[in-house]
């Protein structure tokens, strides 16, 4: 058993199962895998998620895993149940879009020409039991990781260099799967990691900004961002923090009612209603809210020197229009300031949505710099 998983029969990385899926990609095939892991507290879990691999099987393939963005923190939410889920990235906001989530992964099919194994976890609570804990940036990154253990069991030719990327609430994970134990990584060797557009949890939350700003003024209607940060939370941290801390009966009779069924931005649509309609959703002032700043730092990037050097892609348009650039800036210099090698490069013409199809080719050459 691995030290640090006392809760665990199984080590975390362990193929539980695997069926091939279609693919459109060229020269590719893909697997629906399920694997086990564990979240920031070491408390086990099941994850689902997406391998793909070029199809002719040869030697140690490099292993890209990708972090997506905010989707939700139900089973509604999990990307690899939509419709052709290996495919590039299509957000919610694009007029093409036919599902109420962002899903796929930006650049897949040059990375597989170029002979990597790309794998997609769904994280935590998306697709399998449980509320998913949203943000918490070290359970991503241990789903992240583990799905290239389970990878490897696989015949696919995934070999032990490893590169990531990360969108969004992704870009935290990218950010903290930089700051594991080494039994999380194992024979793992992370060269880089690369965060487009970060949300970091513990920089959110120190900076504060609309976001958080329905927390401190009644006036307000809160964001599912927001509620999911706080129902995430309360989920990684059920012996020590409550939803009634910080959340009135309304607010938590829609939440414990829609979490599984209702997507990001239609969950935002409802609360938004029902503040308007039927009054506060959030206590104010929040209760225990010490504990609360706590269990979101405890479980987010920025903690400690990253391992491996971190490329931050920066979204400028409107002064980055859902993670704040004053945000994405602010992780750079915590992580520097930590002794991290950090590079930066600025996207001044694209908004959050745009970001990752704009950013993907400099992403991917810069990782393929690093293979040894």
């Amino acid at each position: 058993m691995i030290p640090g998983y006392a809760f665990f029969m199984t080590t975390p990385g362990t193929l539980i199962h695997h069926e091939e899926i279609s693919t459109q990609l060229t020269g590719a095939k893909a697997w629906k895998v399920r694997y086990h892991s564990s979240d920031v507290n070491g408390r086990p879990h099941e994850v689902t998620g997406l391998v793909i691999a070029p199809e002719k099987v040869d030697g140690d393939r490099p292993v890209m895993t990708w972090a997506h963005g905010t989707t939700g923190i139900g089973d509604a939410s999990c990307p690899s149940a939509q419709p052709d889920p290996v495919r590039e990235i299509i957000t919610y906001f694009e007029p093409e879009s036919t599902q109420q989530i962002d899903y796929g992964v930006p650049g897949l099919q040059s990375f597989i020409d170029e002979g990597w194994v790309v794998c997609a976890t769904d994280y935590q609570g998306l697709g399998t039991p449980g509320i998913h804990q949203y943000t918490v940036g070290i359970t991503q990154a241990r789903d992240a990781i583990n799905i290239v253990h389970a990878a490897r069991s696989m015949n696919v030719g995934a070999g032990t260099t490893v590169g990531c990327m990360g969108w969004s609430e992704g870009g935290g994970t990218a950010a903290a799967i930089a700051e594991l134990s080494d039994e999380d990584y194992g024979d793992l060797n992370l060269i880089g990691t690369v965060g487009m557009s970060p949300g970091v949890s513990k920089v959110g939350l120190q900076i504060g900004g609309a976001l958080f700003a329905a927390l401190k003024d009644p006036s307000i209607p809160p964001d599912g961002h927001l509620i999911q940060i706080l129902m995430g939370t309360q989920a990684a941290n059920p012996d020590t923090l409550s939803l009634s801390d910080v959340m009135t009966p309304l607010g938590i009779h829609i939440g414990e009612t829609a979490w599984n069924h209702l997507p990001v931005h239609h969950l935002s649509d409802v609360y938004a209603r029902m503040y308007r309609l039927k009054g506060p959703i959030l206590n104010y002032p929040p209760k225990n809210w010490d504990a609360w700043t706590s269990a979101v730092n405890a479980g987010s990037a920025g903690q400690k020197k990253p391992v491996c050097p971190v490329l931050v892609c920066i979204d400028l348009l409107d002064g980055g229009t859902v993670v704040p650039d004053t945000w994405q800036t602010a992780y750079i210099k915590l992580a520097q300031s930590l002794g991290g090698t950090v590079e930066s490069h600025e996207y001044p013409h694209d908004d959050h949505f745009s970001l990752p199809a704009s950013c993907v080719h400099y992403a991917r050459d810069w990782l393929t710099r690093l293979l040894p």
